[in-house]
């Protein structure tokens, strides 16, 4: 079974965010070995501009030496008029697959309402670019995009769920993030689910809630991922969470889930038979 990981960072210089490894760099050759460790067989490169500027071009380097390895949710400063014009050809760049913009901030989440981004969603729609973001924090705002595009393809990072809550409150909005479900143009990353939880491996107080996630969504749009730098546990434990531990998960769609869909959604061409 082919492996895919839905969302590493690598950088070369800035302070990582949050919980991410306080290191000043980590390399596509670091990835590389903590894949291999794990028995990933590729990564999907999400640049962290917020504290890398230069993460995007580094990220396309890696596709670039290592294209069987990477590809990459690249971004720009999307509030920038000047910038409008690079989403033309967005793909023709190395390893491009779409576009990633978190929106953590509230700041950010202020374009989402006063028409900073409304040129956006629309251009993407045009050029079939997919768009990833921390669509939990704004789920409202995220469903009328999704409404309004149909044809633009969007991903929900990091289950979806409420990005500072763990255990049970980390599935406060669960109802509204499952009706999405019904808007055929709107996947969820399941990266990152180890951070949900305080209980330790195999994290089974977050078992009930997944599966209800996998059910809404089907394993098409349920992609498997870790944003390795923050996890609590190992890389191969963020794998055998999905593959050994998750009863529910099994044969072909567990191997969608670990990978296929990811590519699927996104067009990228990693010779699954």
């Amino acid at each position: 079974m082919k492996i895919v990981d839905a969302q590493i960072h690598i950088w070369s210089s800035g302070s990582p965010s949050g919980l991410h490894r306080k290191v000043s760099s980590f390399t596509a050759e670091e990835a590389l070995r903590e894949m291999d460790e794990a028995g990933v067989d590729a990564a999907l490169i999400h640049p962290p501009g917020s504290w890398d500027p230069n993460s995007n071009a580094m990220a396309m380097d890696a596709a670039r030496k290592y294209p069987g390895r990477f590809a990459v949710m690249g971004q720009f400063p999307p509030n920038q008029p000047e910038n409008r014009k690079l989403i033309h050809g967005w793909k023709n760049q190395p390893g491009m697959m779409g576009l990633r913009w978190a929106l953590l901030s509230p700041a950010e989440q202020v374009w989402l309402r006063d028409g900073t981004l409304e040129w956006l969603w629309p251009a993407a729609e045009r050029e079939g670019l997919p768009i990833a973001t921390m669509g939990g924090l704004f789920l409202p705002e995220f469903r009328r995009i999704a409404e309004a595009h149909p044809h633009l393809k969007l991903i929900l990072d990091h289950c979806g769920l409420v990005r500072t809550g763990q255990d049970a409150a980390a599935f406060a909005k669960i109802d509204e993030l499952v009706a999405l479900a019904k808007l055929p143009n709107v996947a969820v990353k399941a990266t990152g689910a180890p951070h949900y939880s305080t209980q330790p491996y195999p994290y089974r107080n977050l078992h009930d809630g997944l599966q209800r996630i996998y059910d809404a969504f089907g394993p098409h749009r349920f992609f498997w991922g870790t944003d390795i730098t923050r996890m609590p546990c190992s890389y191969r434990q963020c794998v055998t969470f999905f593959t050994e531990e998750l009863s529910w998960l099994p044969g072909r769609d567990l191997e969608m889930v670990m990978g296929r869909g990811l590519c699927e959604w996104i067009g990228w061409d990693l010779g699954f038979d």
